[in-house]
């Protein structure tokens, strides 16, 4: 069980916060909790201008099968599914992505092997580098299907990181790195 299973501040609030009126969609598979007052974290907030945002806070009770229907639903209302989550989940969204193939254009991922204890901080791209040749077939699956899978972010190893991998989805550089490879893919 992982700690923030545990954790019962952070399964407060509701398990989905929905934000903006974009034509696209971001879905954020949050492993951690974050915008458990009913709200964006504040860093996501410029992101709703051109996204509907669908936060999924897993910890509250957003269980990986209301994902799936919510990804139902999204694909037949039509429109772009870009999906971003961290470490712990980042399995499920490649999963996810490719059940539903035909809605989803990206999958972006933040430090997808910190749940790797054999490697400290500092070598996260071996740690990465070994999750990628374990994910292959996935990976080769989603891009013959169309769908881009990019990580777009990781933990530092100094002491503007205060926390343990991976990096929380509500953090600026996330938010930075998620707009840029909307731009890429776009």
């Amino acid at each position: 069980m992982r700690d923030f299973d545990r954790d019962e501040v952070r399964r407060e609030g509701p398990w989905m916060v929905r934000a903006g009126q974009g034509p696209g969609t971001l879905v954020v598979l949050d492993p951690a909790g974050a915008a458990k007052h009913d709200e964006l974290p504040a860093t996501w907030r410029e992101l709703t201008a051109d996204h509907t945002v669908v936060w999924i806070r897993l910890p509250a009770g957003g269980s990986l099968s209301e994902v799936d229907d919510e990804l139902v639903t999204l694909a037949r209302d039509g429109g772009t599914v870009d999906l971003v989550t961290s470490g712990p989940e980042a399995e499920a969204a490649l999963r996810f992505a490719t059940q539903h193939a035909e809605a989803v254009r990206s999958v972006l991922l933040v430090d997808p092997a910190a749940e790797d204890t054999r490697f400290e901080r500092t070598e996260a791209d071996i740690a990465d580098a070994l999750w990628e040749k374990r994910m292959r077939p996935a990976l080769k699956e989603l891009t013959e299907a169309g769908v881009a899978v990019r990580v777009i972010a990781h933990s530092h190893a100094d002491s503007e990181d205060r926390v343990p991998a991976p990096l929380p989805l509500g953090h600026p550089e996330v938010v930075t790195a998620v707009r840029h490879a909307l731009a890429e893919i776009a």
